[in-house]
């Protein structure tokens, strides 16, 4: 992704601009997100560029939160931003103040379901495709022995996909898995670094870390795990090499330690 191209003033009049337009309703709104799609494309090259255009979304509709969840989720399907930067928007220093408001949680978890089904689709259309490869190759491998008429039908060239497209289709798992890890990597990694800086401060201040805003942090802390604990399995050793490390605060730490333990 180029960052050359990224122009913030650019941005900020085409998506304030649009989206003005289009506020009238939902159906606006989307109607102008399709119109504008290769313009929204071209301006969100960069991830620096996709949280630009989430800072603009937010400046317009932070009175209106189910317009912005759904504006957000519409960005997410039509793949102007990623998951990524979604995620990276969210703990950003300039949503500090909606941290604890429901509908940023709700912006999270649609972003990490998106990219979950994702990976899941991308999953079973290659075992789909491997099982068709193995059928056709098996098939083929019966029709030079048998010579019976009324053997199973083979599956037919244009069902039968190539060890070409597979590979591809292994490719672009591989790749989907790669975006899993690192959105995982960004919110986990967020969120150890609030909560340290929290308890750092409230050390240094000598005061109780045990804050309506901490109890609040560390159970959304414990909802991704919970919610999200079949894909937080998989890189569960990555956690644990990159961030979920001994030298950690054991207030973070016992919560990751408390999940391994419910998935042992």
């Amino acid at each position: 992704m180029s960052e050359t191209s990224f122009n913030p003033l650019k941005i900020d009049v085409f998506v304030q601009t649009l989206l003005n337009l289009g506020s009238k309703s939902f159906s606006h709104s989307f109607a102008a997100i399709s119109k504008f799609h290769l313009v929204f494309k071209a301006l969100a090259e960069s991830e620096e560029a996709q949280i630009c255009i989430l800072h603009n979304v937010f400046e317009l509709w932070q009175n209106h939160q189910q317009m912005m969840v759904v504006i957000i989720d519409k960005l997410l399907k039509t793949q102007i931003v990623d998951c990524s930067a979604v995620a990276t928007w969210i703990f950003s220093k300039e949503m500090t103040g909606e941290f604890t408001k429901m509908y940023l949680w709700e912006i999270l978890h649609l972003t990490i379901k998106k990219m979950n089904k994702h990976v899941i689709k991308l999953n079973f259309e290659l075992n789909d495709a491997k099982e068709k490869l193995s059928k056709a190759d098996s098939s083929s491998s019966d029709s030079e022995d048998e010579a019976a008429p009324k053997r199973k039908k083979p599956v037919t060239t244009v069902d039968k996909p190539t060890e070409e497209m597979v590979e591809r289709m292994e490719e672009k798992l591989e790749a989907a898995n790669v975006d899993q890890k690192r959105l995982f990597l960004i919110v986990f990694q967020r969120f150890i670094m609030i909560l340290s800086e929290h308890l750092v401060r409230s050390d240094t201040d000598g005061r109780d870390p045990d804050t309506d805003w901490y109890r609040w942090t560390i159970g959304r802390l414990q909802q991704v795990f919970l919610m999200h604990h079949e894909q937080v399995q998989k890189y569960s050793s990555t956690l644990e090499t990159l961030l979920f490390t001994s030298d950690l605060d054991s207030h973070i730490l016992d919560v990751f330690h408390q999940f391994v333990a419910l998935r042992a």
